[in-house]
């Protein structure tokens, strides 16, 4: 770890989301690692098919909990079947692909699950409802997702001994199931809004499962709830930064000021022109001068990263902006003023 970084990644730090394109996974580790040297991830190849995206790599996770595709997506089972069986495989082969490429590695690794209130909204119970409609199972799901959590971070460590593992708890719905904006089956209603205290206290405890070690959650959807997020005790938050308005901006103050690291997503997600690379980070600089913040601190509290996962990128580009993302992060050490 640098000197000038009370993180685990160094000051100037680059690193991607979580998907990549097409359904190579030792081509995707290959190119995560060649890019991100100095923190790679583990990444998800959801064009391979169901099992392969956020929500199936998570549930192959899940301890005691099963789940099976329909076609309104995935659904609770009693006992762990072919969609199940595939997403450990899966996982398995992108792990085999990560050990390869990451051997003698030391350094942060960054790997990632869907978090338990965005699981809650896509896993839905027997009768066709999300879990997110049943305290009981929001809690049951919870607990399968811990247990599940530390079998994982305990595999990954065991396969890269010198990575210092960082968890990323991707929660896109969850600013919805704060507001009461998630959908029920029918789609005529919404399910009622969770407590914050409720969604708060699941997300500290799962904070807890990286006994110690960095916890990160991702959100490319707008509102990002900077403050639930803190008081719960993660490490960073990971987010869209187009996404941002002025009502976020005392939040994410208090945030950096609290210590907790921004991971802004500052590079398009989709092939585009990428502008220069200090151009990129010009919206983080003047943020940084309108909160008043040391200008010294900006590039050891913040994480450059494309705005959300790349699945929807051509390879070429995925290639591209995650070098991007790296040079981006590098004038933003160079000059944080």
């Amino acid at each position: 770890m640098s000197e000038n970084s009370t993180y685990e990644w160094a000051a100037g730090a680059a690193t991607g989301i979580g998907s990549m394109p097409g359904g190579d996974a030792r081509e995707a580790a290959r190119t995560v690692t060649g890019s991100l040297e100095t923190f790679p991830y583990l990444p998800e190849l959801p064009a391979r098919g169901p099992g392969a995206d956020m929500i199936g790599r998570t549930i192959g996770m899940l301890v005691e909990v099963y789940g099976h595709v329909e076609p309104s997506g995935w659904r609770i089972s009693d006992r762990p079947g072919r969609d199940t069986r595939r997403a450990r495989s899966w996982l398995g082969e992108d792990l085999d692909a990560l050990e390869e490429f990451t051997q003698g590695y030391e350094g942060p690794l960054k790997v990632s699950a869907v978090g338990p209130w965005t699981l809650a909204t896509a896993l839905e119970m027997r009768n066709g409802e999300a879990a997110l409609r049943d305290p009981g199972a929001c809690r049951d799901l919870a607990a399968s997702l811990a247990e599940g959590l530390r079998g994982h971070l305990a595999e990954v460590r065991r396969r890269v001994p010198g990575a210092r593992v960082v968890l990323q708890l991707d929660e896109p719905s969850l600013t919805a199931v704060l507001q009461g904006r998630v959908k029920t089956a029918s789609g005529y209603r919404t399910h009622r809004a969770v407590d914050r205290a409720v969604v708060e206290g699941a997300l500290r405890d799962l904070v807890g499962v990286a006994d110690g070690g960095p916890v990160v959650v991702h959100s490319c959807a707008p509102e990002v709830p900077f403050g639930l997020l803190r008081r719960a005790g993660v490490t960073g938050i990971s987010f869209d930064f187009s996404l941002l308005t002025e009502r976020e901006e005392e939040a994410i103050g208090e945030a950096v000021e609290g210590g907790t690291a921004l991971f802004a997503g500052v590079v398009p997600g989709v092939d585009g022109r990428l502008s220069d690379p200090a151009g990129s980070v010009m919206g983080v600089r003047t943020l940084w001068r309108r909160l008043g913040l040391t200008p010294g601190t900006l590039s050891e509290s913040v994480v450059i990263t494309p705005s959300c996962g790349l699945a929807g990128a051509s390879p070429a580009y995925a290639r591209s902006a995650l070098a991007h993302c790296v040079r981006a992060a590098r004038s933003l050490a160079d000059n944080p003023e």
